[in-house]
């Protein structure tokens, strides 16, 4: 099973970016746990400076954007 972390305070785009990655998790038939980060110290020990970040199985795959499910779901195949 994967690990999707978002990083974030729980704006509007976290709330998006949880979202889309439950969705590219979907379409890509990848079993995920997606799990929030907003305490500020854990999200800037991944050096995230602009949220929402993304991280899947700990390594931050986005920064600052929210991409597309299409574009995770491609990262979710390559890790």
């Amino acid at each position: 099973m994967r690990v999707i972390k978002v990083l974030g305070s729980g704006c509007a785009d976290c709330l998006k970016l949880e979202l889309a990655a439950a969705k590219a998790a979907q379409q890509a038939g990848i079993r995920a746990e997606i799990r929030k980060v907003t305490d500020e110290r854990r999200i800037r020990a991944y050096g995230i400076v602009n949220p929402p970040g993304l991280v899947i199985d700990g390594t931050v795959a986005s920064e600052g954007r929210v991409p597309s499910p299409r574009e995770i779901a491609g990262w979710l195949r390559a890790a």
